[in-house]
């Protein structure tokens, strides 16, 4: 009987291998696993064997039972598997899904454009600490010793005479103090004020601004730079005038205004009704300034100018709120 219960075994094990689909493999089950199947007669043979050697068939025919019923229900689960439809990994059908693309912020894209034309014009650029003193912020730029933006209402001092700096002019400074002329620069960078946050002003903002300093540098040629930058950043038919005004710092002083770009010169309540917006401010460097940086007044010349780089986005995107800019609004970025 041991000898039927091995070829049994040899016998299943290879119909089990020739086995290709699950219809081939529950003929297979039929034939040795059902009770009425060669295993389940081996079982009945067990009556008529000795006493003696029934313990050992037993074994041998358990072993057979369970290595058959092991294999059965692996090659089932293989044919099952491979008998299911490979699933996509995705749905066709669907629409296909955005990707969010990060792009600059308009202020740093304003300033990479009015950098791009004054770098086109021959100027480079210069950078310069944030926190400044007394000296290169004030006194060096010519403000008097009683002038109000020294008072602690426009400027915030963090400690006695030094302070966060509350315009670029103090860049000028520094690179005429380390470089004899020519120079011509343009210095971007932030700025803080002491004032209270509203739709035309923040506390920290944007400034750029530019020195050119040669012998024989005139005012016309101030103006030529800055209506060459005007028609590149604001368009070519824009028009424009300058306006007389004051800096501590340049003499004499003019402030620069080209037409509305909501009305076009008509007058709205962007430009006040007046039909001009203000752009930049602008003059000569004061003999005073050059003195400081050990410049010869009597040699040279130059000029300056800055523009609030907010400002000029607002300008050019057409908005009327500057702190839109800073609130994170996602559906305002976007648009930029």
């Amino acid at each position: 009987m041991l000898e039927n219960i091995n070829q049994t075994k040899q016998e299943f094990t290879n119909e089990l291998q020739n086995t290709h689909d699950l219809q081939q493999l529950e003929q297979l089950r039929i034939k040795f696993l059902a009770r009425s199947g060669r295993i389940g007669g081996l079982f009945e043979g067990m009556k008529t064997a000795a006493p003696a050697d029934r313990p050992m068939l037993g074994k041998a025919l358990n072993e057979l039972r369970q290595y058959a019923q092991l294999h059965y229900d692996a090659k089932k689960a293989d044919l099952e598997q491979a008998q299911k439809p490979k699933e996509i990994p995705f749905d066709l059908t669907l629409p296909g899904r955005m990707k969010n693309v990060g792009t600059k912020h308009p202020v740093i894209q304003v300033m990479e454009e009015i950098k791009r034309i004054f770098i086109s014009m021959g100027f480079s650029v210069e950078n310069g600490p944030e926190i400044e003193s007394d000296y290169y912020n004030f006194e060096a730029l010519n403000f008097a010793p009683d002038h109000p933006a020294r008072d602690m209402q426009d400027t915030i001092f963090i400690a006695d005479k030094i302070l966060l700096r509350t315009h670029t002019s103090p860049v000028q400074i520094r690179v005429m103090e380390k470089q004899k002329p020519p120079v011509r620069a343009i210095m971007p960078g932030w700025s803080y004020r002491n004032e209270a946050v509203s739709a035309r002003s923040l506390v920290a903002f944007h400034q750029v601004e530019g020195l050119y300093v040669d012998k024989g540098v005139t005012f016309s040629e101030l103006k030529g730079t800055l209506v060459a930058f005007a028609k590149q950043f604001y368009g070519s038919s824009i028009k424009y005038r300058f306006r007389p005004s004051y800096f501590p710092f340049t003499e004499p002083s003019a402030e620069m205004d080209i037409t509305c770009y909501l009305c076009g010169g008509k007058g709205c309540r962007i430009c006040k009704y007046s039909g001009w917006l203000e752009v930049l401010g602008s003059g000569m460097v004061h003999p005073h300034v050059f003195k400081a940086v050990g410049y010869d007044p009597e040699n040279y010349t130059g000029y300056a100018f800055g523009m609030g780089i907010e400002r000029t986005a607002l300008l050019r995107y057409g908005i009327d709120d500057i702190r839109i800019l800073y609130e994170n609004d996602v559906r305002f970025l976007k648009q930029f």
